[in-house]
């Protein structure tokens, strides 16, 4: 049980989801009190178990998504294991899924049949294109919602094809959409009768709804935005510079009382007191002009000096952070952003902090991800199971 002092505690949960947007939203749950039931299949479970780096053939980025979640392995494909979820659900507050639409449908587990089982359910859907619309029967990965929402489009140089962010950045958006509905949704039942409803969230709306003035510029101007590496067209300035020693630091000068503060720092007096680049409009008409400045002063200086004089100018700006700058950095630090834990061998090892702080009702991290059907006796009998029953349920192939 998790602490009554948390947030979310006394919220049940059930997770019916592989890989990352599902069950990065029901992670978040599960940080914040609320109990989480991860429904996996007795065929290996996750995928993500396998994800990117293995540590005695368990990914790494596994122990950190499962975190404070109870595993439970369901055959979803035999009837008794169905009746189990079902169980599950009439005493669920939250189910979160990202199957394709239509599956859980075939299994006779449809937003219908479920509200009618649990009237306060409220049910939240990850899907590439949402329960609705032509395109809601095909398969569809954040990468593709990236694509197809916009953001992949405006990512990278201008003479390049279009690049990736290092991250599942749609999945995480899309994820965290998920949780903001779920929590309105629980508020609607709280304040107005206790009727759960559907979230339904879209990968490629997830990212469409962060593009900012991407469709009134083309709507009324006809604009297009395109690629313009790491330069910001209209804010400037504002982009990554390299320095002496081969490194990178992003700048963001784009203030009109910070850009002055910025070239009387660096020397360029005349360049602070310009009339023409006392705002925004005059210095991004001027911006080639004053990205080679910056370009040139930068190049002539390590990465340390540059950081000093910055600070100094109280100019925001930042170096390009590795892992490694991460680990050694007193901000990172300061902030509790890394939580000590223990691997399943009882090798120590550094996971993610909590994001965001709660001054009053923090989160907090009580396991790491369990292993394939870890709960399944605990969360059995949490629902009436004898030992005899589980049994035969384990021996029918239902769990």
């Amino acid at each position: 049980m998790n602490p009554p002092n948390k947030p979310l505690a006394g919220l049940k949960v059930v997770e019916l989801g592989t890989l990352i947007a599902g069950p990065f939203a029901s992670r978040i749950c599960a940080e914040f009190g609320a109990e989480v039931v991860k429904v996996e299949s007795p065929d290996g479970g996750d995928p993500l178990r396998k994800w990117r780096k293995l540590y005695e053939g368990t990914s790494l980025w596994w122990f950190v998504q499962a975190r404070n979640k109870r595993s439970l392995t369901l055959n979803l494909k035999h009837e008794q294991g169905r009746e189990v979820l079902k169980k599950l659900l009439a005493e669920a507050d939250i189910l979160i899924e990202n199957f394709r639409p239509g599956v859980l449908e075939k299994l006779g587990l449809g937003w219908d049949v479920l509200h009618a089982l649990n009237p306060k359910l409220v049910m939240v859907r990850l899907s590439g294109f949402g329960q609705t619309g032509p395109m809601k029967d095909q398969p569809g990965f954040g990468a593709v919602g990236e694509s197809m929402g916009g953001l992949r489009y405006i990512t990278g140089f201008e003479d390049r094809p279009p690049v990736r962010t290092g991250i599942s950045i749609g999945d995480s958006i899309a994820a965290l959409w998920g949780v903001i509905g779920a929590l309105m949704a629980l508020r609607h039942r709280e304040v107005n009768g206790g009727q759960g409803q559907m979230v339904d969230v879209a990968l490629y709306e997830a990212i469409f709804a962060m593009m900012e003035s991407m469709v009134p510029e083309f709507d009324v101007f006809g604009f297009v935005r395109e690629r313009t590496g790491n330069i910001m067209p209209g804010i400037t300035p504002s982009s990554i510079h390299t320095t002496a020693d081969g490194k990178h630091i992003q700048i963001g000068a784009n203030g009109d009382a910070i850009f002055k503060r910025f070239m009387q720092a660096i020397g360029r007096d005349d360049l602070a007191e310009d009339p023409g680049l006392a705002s925004n409009d005059g210095r991004d008409a001027r911006r080639d002009e004053l990205y080679g400045v910056i370009d040139r002063w930068a190049a002539s200086l390590p990465l340390a000096e540059v950081e000093a004089v910055l600070t100094r100018a109280e100019v925001p700006a930042s170096r390009i952070y590795s892992a490694a700058d991460m680990f050694a950095d007193p901000q990172f630090l300061a902030r509790e952003m890394f939580l000590s834990a223990r691997l399943p061998d009882g090798k120590p090892f550094k996971m993610p902090g909590i994001v965001p702080k709660l001054s009053a009702t923090p989160g907090e991290i009580a396991w790491t991800g369990p292993a394939l059907g870890e709960h399944n006796a605990e969360v059995l009998a949490g629902l009436g199971y004898t030992a005899g029953e589980i049994e035969a349920l384990r021996a029918a192939g239902a769990i």
